[in-house]
């Protein structure tokens, strides 16, 4: 929401100079000499659409610089004595969007045309003409406006860099407490777990063997022992997932799927639109998303089909897990850790997930995730 309040706020901030500028060249016409009827309507056109034109200056500054610019020598070929202002905001704009060498070109141009639009404009001294479009563009403005440009780029670039190196800074400090974590938790918790898992299973063994009933008690602890290990494997699994092993994404999901099919889901996938130029946050985010759910179907749901589905946009990605287990809207399941780390992991690319009951019985996992374009 700050985001899109920003560029509401750009837009209509772009809007206001346009006006702006346009309102003062359009004052300093009317209070100069004015040419013939036909010349004036022209001119007070050309100031117009040169004026205007700055309101898309961020979105298109090239092109805002070549409109400016054409009006500007236009409206002096038609007699206006007016500064080229537009023009000089087009190339603070251009400079800023980081297009030097066209501002550039476009600056030695102006400079040359105006010179010859003041001569076609009436005077029959050169050196008329010249002083004239001198005053309509000095040199001076040019550097002054093209520094501002340059100089505001280069520091939007280092908030930028600062930006990014405090991401990493965070992100590495993140990992070495995941792995520090990890390590305690394998140093504290594994052992202890696998002796009460042996020890149960070797109690279910002897017990049998003697062929003496097993308390339910023990089938308990020996359960209940084997589900606390595969939980502790996949938590370390994840934490000391930092990303120096392959990394796991879109391609690998048709592996899950195999996968789940083994464990006798009948488990489809069905991927629309072309998976090109995902970021690799989003790419390794899919992958879990599926993981997960595919996991969580498996263990607890009860299900008979599982479907995954991949929509691919410009803009967005779409994952969704659905499958025909137990879940209710009467009865939901109770959110675990897996829920909850699919949660963060797209609330921290900006997504959205959305989790629960079908209407028509069973889960559905759907994440919304943001490509973001490089422009």
């Amino acid at each position: 929401m700050t985001e899109v309040g920003a560029g509401v706020r750009r837009r209509y901030g772009d809007a206001a100079v346009a006006a702006g500028v346009t309102a003062a060249l359009l004052v300093t016409a009317a209070s100069g000499d004015r040419p013939g009827p036909a010349l004036t309507v022209a001119g007070y056109g050309l100031l117009t659409v040169g004026g205007l034109a700055l309101a898309a200056r961020r979105r298109a500054p090239r092109v805002v610089l070549a409109v400016t610019g054409a009006c500007a020598v236009g409206y002096q070929a038609a007699g206006f004595d007016v500064p080229v202002v537009a023009f000089l905001f087009a190339v603070y704009a251009a400079v800023r969007a980081g297009h030097r060498g066209v501002t550039a070109a476009a600056s030695v141009l102006m400079l040359a045309a105006l010179p010859v639009a003041a001569l076609l404009s009436g005077p029959s001294d050169a050196g008329e003409a010249f002083a004239r479009a001198r005053g309509a563009l000095e040199i001076a403005w040019l550097v002054a406006a093209a520094a501002a440009g340059e100089a505001l780029r280069q520091a939007e670039r280092r908030a930028d860099e600062a930006e990014r190196t405090r991401e990493e800074v965070a992100r590495r400090r993140a990992d070495e407490e995941r792995l520090r974590i990890a390590r305690e938790l394998h140093d504290s918790l594994t052992h202890q777990i696998s002796v009460i898992k042996v020890q149960s299973e070797v109690a279910v063994h002897v017990a049998r063997r003697r062929g003496e009933e097993v308390p339910a008690a023990l089938l308990a602890i020996q359960e209940a022992g084997r589900e606390a290990s595969r939980e502790l494997r996949a938590t370390l699994e994840a934490l000391r997932d930092d990303d120096t092993a392959p990394p796991r994404g879109l391609d690998d999901v048709p592996e899950l799927v195999e996968r789940a099919r083994v464990w006798g889901l009948e488990a489809t996938l069905s991927v629309a639109g072309r998976p090109a130029d995902v970021p690799a946050a989003v790419d390794r985010t899919v992958y879990r998303i599926v993981q997960e759910s595919l996991t969580n179907v498996a263990r607890h749901a009860g299900a008979g089909s599982a479907s995954v589905r991949i929509d691919c946009r410009p803009e967005t990605l779409t994952v969704s897990v659905e499958d025909d287990g137990r879940a209710t809207p009467s009865l939901p399941p109770v959110p675990g850790l897996g829920l909850l780390g699919m949660r963060e992991r797209v609330t921290a690319l900006g997504g959205l997930l959305t989790a629960g009951p079908r209407a028509g019985g069973g889960f559905a996992v759907r994440a919304e995730l943001p490509v973001e374009r490089a422009l």
